[in-house]
């Protein structure tokens, strides 16, 4: 009824919440923009039940969107294609191409198939901050700027995965992994049996800023935990508060707490909060 009326809904899915309306009504897609306070030119994923859902929204559904619809479907993956007219470029952006993803959190699952549209959603959290994996984390960010009675925060519980989705980009040839997460480019390349091109040209999707998802405390990457103490050491010595996170030692719980990591972080009061790096296999690209 909310999304009907032109509400905002927050949306739990596995990677993070999202701030959704309905993505065929411009002045609730506006509001988005303008709670988030994000840039209009920055382009929305639109969510939508699944592969079945698609007509309107792509104009055309290459066979590689087939067969990863089928096989990470719903799940982690948002896959990039040229605009359908469904796909408003108050949505994209002014940009000719759409993102679909069809989220597997079994709460936003059931809301797309009674609402039967597509749902744009960024993250429900400011533009550019710490993206929230949990219902409170999205009153704590946007309580002041959405309104009671006419917008809902959905409660699905902490989100499984904690990081955003893939973005693979089907519109050229091969095609690209525009942003890193549970799905990596290896495990594409693998499904599409056919190589996968590095990441170039212009921000073209969600996530590909300079900067993004950041906190208020400063953030210092250390390649060990040995140079992490190091670092910390010296911010500390140089009146900082400050403190070490080291989560290698399971990239998976390193990643469903990446963010509640950070928020932490910044409830504390930290100044730098120095992270020791995983190693560039798996998830551990997308952290």
């Amino acid at each position: 009824t909310a999304l009907r009326a032109g509400g905002l809904v927050a949306i739990p899915t596995e990677t993070v919440y999202g701030l959704g309306a309905d993505a065929e009504q411009p002045e609730a897609v506006r509001r988005i923009f303008a709670v988030k306070g994000r840039p209009t030119d920055h382009p929305l994923i639109v969510h939508v039940a699944g592969l079945d859902h698609l007509a309107g929204w792509a104009a055309e559904i290459p066979d590689a969107a087939r067969v990863l619809g089928e096989t990470c479907w719903p799940g982690p993956l948002t896959m990039l294609f040229p605009r359908g007219p469904r796909a408003g470029t108050d949505v994209t952006g002014g940009r000719d191409t759409v993102g679909l993803r069809a989220p597997a959190h079994p709460l936003t699952q059931e809301l797309l198939q009674r609402f039967g549209g597509g749902i744009a959603a960024p993250s429900a959290n400011r533009f550019g901050k710490v993206s929230p994996t949990t219902a409170q984390h999205v009153v704590d960010d946007l309580a002041g700027a959405l309104q009671p009675g006419r917008d809902v925060v959905l409660d699905g519980g902490a989100s499984e995965i904690g990081v955003e989705s893939t973005i693979v980009d089907l519109t050229i040839d091969p095609p690209q992994v525009l942003r890193a997460g549970a799905i990596d480019a290896d495990e594409i390349a693998r499904l599409l049996d056919r190589a996968i091109a590095p990441t170039t040209g212009p921000s073209r999707a969600s996530g590909m800023l300079t900067a993004h998802y950041e906190p208020d405390c400063r953030v210092v990457l250390a390649e060990s935990a040995a140079a992490a103490t190091a670092l910390a050491e010296r911010a500390a010595a140089a009146g900082d508060a400050v403190d070490v996170l080291d989560r290698t030692a399971d990239l998976v719980v390193a990643a469903r707490l990446l963010y509640r990591d950070l928020r932490d972080a910044d409830g504390r009061g930290l100044d730098t909060l120095v992270v020791v790096l995983p190693a560039a296999t798996g998830i551990g690209h997308a952290l």
